[in-house]
């Protein structure tokens, strides 16, 4: 089954509020489907007010990109996931994994000393989501998003999630398509791609700043794009074609320039 593109754009608040409202309306009006939040608690507003904010301005879908489960309890972070599908009138989507890497010291700095294992933290995830749909109950169905990497991860989301994205750095190609190839199944779940790098540009919050553009491209990775729309175009189509990706996660700083890619190919 050949999924119908779509793209998200990952806009952490890093400017004034007014210029950040101002960046999620355009989001809408250049035909993305979903506006994402990180989850790096302190550093910017939590992922709740913000989501609520945009929902409330715009008919985006919205959602995390991703909740770090082992920062919360799974029982507060399916309370916070079902208000928001409640209170987007079904436009929310629970992204979450186990955590980016050094989350254990950001867990310790956090008044944590006892950090949960992989084990655990895959534990926590079924829990959410479990709780998340006793929640939800008959009448309402809050999509899931995974972002995975292991095996044991990869199993989980093929059970659970409805999106799932792969941990990616500077895998190439061969290697991704390989990771993507269990999930590729008429029932299975839709493939999202998140691409931190456009050209020479990383996007905050979604790779390391010390990212490497031009090693990541040299190594063909998924995770980068050239910044040429018609290239983007093409490259893009052949990842759905040859991978099965077709839900793109760009960052905010790609998101005007990426305007054309989203109008060629958004629902085909």
């Amino acid at each position: 089954m050949t999924r119908p593109f779509r793209f998200g754009v990952v806009a952490p608040l890093m400017t004034e509020v007014a210029t950040w409202r101002d960046q999620a309306r355009r989001i809408a009006d250049n035909g993305y489907s979903t506006l994402l939040v990180p989850d790096f608690p302190l550093t910017q507003p939590a992922p709740a007010a913000m989501l609520a904010t945009v929902a409330a301005l715009t008919e985006l879908r919205v959602g995390t990109w991703v909740y770090a489960s082992p920062l919360r309890p799974a029982w507060s972070t399916a309370w916070e996931a079902h208000s928001l599908s409640v209170l987007t009138e079904g436009r929310f989507e629970m992204g979450i994994g186990v955590g980016r890497p050094g989350i254990e010291d950001e867990l310790r700095d956090k008044g944590q000393p006892e950090v949960p294992g992989p084990g655990a933290r895959l534990a926590g995830i079924r829990e959410t989501v479990d709780r998340l749909r006793e929640l939800d109950g008959p009448d309402r169905y809050t999509p899931v998003a995974m972002a995975v990497s292991g095996p044991k991860a990869r199993a989980l989301a093929a059970e659970v999630a409805d999106t799932v994205t792969l941990a990616l750095g500077d895998q190439p190609r061969a290697e991704v398509a390989r990771l993507a190839r269990e999930f590729r199944t008429e029932a299975g779940p839709e493939l999202a791609l998140a691409v931190p790098v456009v050209g020479d540009v990383v996007a905050p919050y979604m790779a390391s700043p010390a990212t490497d553009a031009a090693a990541w491209r040299a190594a063909d990775a998924m995770t980068v794009l050239p910044d040429d729309p018609a290239a983007a175009i093409e490259e893009i189509q052949r990842r759905r074609e040859e991978i099965g990706f077709s839900y793109f996660v760009f960052g905010a700083v790609a998101a005007d320039r990426f305007a054309p890619v989203v109008a060629a190919l958004a629902g085909r």
